[in-house]
């Protein structure tokens, strides 16, 4: 592997990496503050990309307002969303979240069929990112790729900030701890709850919407992304921000530089990443709420 074959796998791992964070940061605030196991969450993945594709025909090429909007709708839906299925699994078992999850991504399945068929679709980047610029003789990366990795670094840096450095960041970390203190300060736990459903929906739309053009919108794809974002989460340590960063870009170097070394191996890489460090630090990698 020449240098610059290197620098395009390392690229590809670092964006494939962020994208990740994106959904996995909104799982683990999810799973970690609110108790909620939510096999739907890959769902909000696909809500996003098909959200690119649905308002496309609209924005054309204002692509930063199709995004802006796009969030939007997708928080307005997870704060309703919330409201009306999730705020109700809080004292249940995990068995019923995860039957009422399951039912929620069947349902969003036959909506998604009902709406915009079963075809797969492309979204293409914008004029001002359909480029690309040289590596090398005979290498070439896509500016639309860069834009995503940036676009990810600027979120999950944002993220950290609201997180780290704010009053309702103080409230969410406090929340990841000791839910029954919180409530017992008087803040309203079921508010808070719902803002932070709604920012993991949006979130996770986010990643889909930027990972729209890469790759196709098709059916069922929240479902592939669902399971390594589990697996993120468990790596990274359950309500860690920096934890899910830290594990995303771990699994993004794996599973790329897996593909290219060890193809008929590569599904294994991850998983095996997985055990040696849960063998090594069975909480995660970072502590809860870090």
């Amino acid at each position: 592997m020449d240098l610059a074959t290197f620098l395009v796998q390392c690229l590809n791992a670092v964006q494939y990496g962020l994208l990740l964070f994106l959904v996995a940061s909104g799982l683990t605030l999810i799973f970690g503050i609110m108790g909620v196991i939510n096999l739907a969450h890959g769902s909000f993945y696909m809500l996003g990309a098909y959200l690119a594709f649905a308002l496309a025909p609209w924005f054309g090429d204002w692509f930063m307002t199709r995004l802006l909007v796009g969030v939007l709708l997708a928080a307005i839906f997870g704060y309703l969303l919330e409201w009306a299925f999730f705020s109700f699994l809080y004292e249940r078992d995990h068995l019923q979240q995860v039957l009422m999850t399951y039912a929620l991504i069947l349902v969003f399945e036959e909506s998604r069929s009902l709406l915009v068929g079963n075809d797969v679709h492309g979204v293409s980047a914008p004029d001002w990112l359909s480029g690309s610029f040289r590596l090398g003789e005979l290498m070439s990366y896509p500016w639309y790729r860069v834009f995503a990795s940036v676009a990810c670094v600027v979120v999950a840096l944002a993220l950290y900030a609201l997180v780290n450095r704010t009053r309702l960041g103080m409230m969410i970390r406090a929340g990841a701890s000791n839910r029954d203190m919180v409530r017992g300060l008087g803040i309203d736990i079921r508010l808070l709850y719902r803002i932070v459903f709604a920012g993991g929906v949006a979130l996770a739309a986010l990643a889909g919407m930027i990972a729209a053009p890469l790759s196709s919108v098709y059916p069922g794809m929240g479902s592939s992304v669902l399971i390594v974002c589990f697996v993120v989460v468990v790596i990274g340590g359950i309500g860690s921000i920096t934890g899910a960063l830290v594990a995303s870009l771990l699994v993004g170097l794996v599973d790329t530089f897996g593909k290219v070394f060890f193809a008929e191996w590569s599904g294994v890489g991850v998983y095996l990443l997985m055990a040696v460090i849960l063998v090594w630090r069975p909480e995660g990698l970072m502590k809860r709420g870090a």
